[in-house]
């Protein structure tokens, strides 16, 4: 009951004005030749000190684009002012799944996300550039984002979430432009098997990457993350995974993307007491 009461007043606390600074960041994409937009959220904390501060990367899902997070849950500039973090929200196009698609090279965004914005990010504001000072979460698509980019890429990341994310795409060949990306199932088999999160578990060794993940149960990706969440436990691959009532909808995030950021806080913080 005081847990209850506790998260109440802290959500209640947050529903005024809030004082963190929303940035739009436009970073040029030297493998996509173009220019692209990302929302960069600031604690008020970051003009007051002049400590580097931990970065929450946060994905959009499919049709979305990077101001849906701030837009749909504008809550997120309270987590950043309360556990004093800035958060990112990089444009992920449209459908791009946030592949380095093999078989369009305009759509290369695992590059983009997870070197040149993580770069950029880096040198323009005051981070923590290494893994202990980043993590990286995402609704949906977004959500088979940030479990994809952080397996692959476990020197940028050190901690990943996913909320409804999709992390078995064979089950979708003919859903949300997947095929586009990666080509048709019955015609690319291979870049379907080797892209899809759950088949990518191998490349955990279980002690550097911190996860979290949920999913709804009345939502379609429920099975996906079930799956996922067993496949760990086969691999004894330590996590945490939450299963409740809830679709394919913002509620549902609303809800997720706060237990999330906390998860993020707490790896934060234990990461800076081994370092001091």
């Amino acid at each position: 009951m005081k847990l209850k009461l506790l998260l109440v007043l802290f959500l209640f606390s947050i529903s005024g004005i809030f004082a963190a600074q929303v940035d739009t960041l436009r970073v040029e994409s030297q493998v996509m030749k173009k220019n692209i937009s990302n929302v960069v959220i600031v604690p008020e904390s970051y003009q007051e000190g002049t400590e580097n501060l931990p970065v929450v990367y946060l994905l959009h899902g499919a049709t979305g684009d990077y101001r849906d997070w701030v837009s749909k849950v504008p809550a997120v500039k309270a987590y950043a002012d309360h556990y004093r973090l800035m958060i990112v929200c990089p444009d992920g196009g449209f459908t791009s799944w946030y592949f380095d698609s093999p078989v369009d090279e305009a759509m290369q965004y695992e590059t983009y996300v997870s070197r040149e914005l993580v770069q950029a990010i880096d040198q323009q504001y005051r981070t923590i550039p290494s893994p202990e000072g980043r993590a990286i979460t995402g609704l949906s698509m977004g959500g088979h984002g940030a479990f994809y980019l952080a397996f692959r890429h476990p020197e940028v990341w050190g901690a990943a979430g996913s909320m409804s994310g999709g992390l078995d795409i064979r089950p979708f060949p003919n859903n949300w432009d997947i095929a586009k990306r990666l080509g048709t199932y019955a015609e690319n088999k291979t870049n379907w098997e080797e892209n899809t999160v759950i088949n990518l578990v191998y490349l955990l060794d279980g002690r550097n990457l911190k996860l979290i993940f949920d999913c709804g149960v009345n939502d379609f990706f429920y099975d996906v993350n079930k799956r996922m969440h067993e496949k760990l436990l086969e691999r004894n691959i330590p996590h945490e995974y939450v299963e409740r009532p809830g679709a394919h909808n913002w509620e549902y995030w609303t809800n997720a993307v706060k237990y999330h950021v906390l998860f993020f806080h707490d790896f934060f913080e234990s990461s800076n007491e081994v370092r001091q």
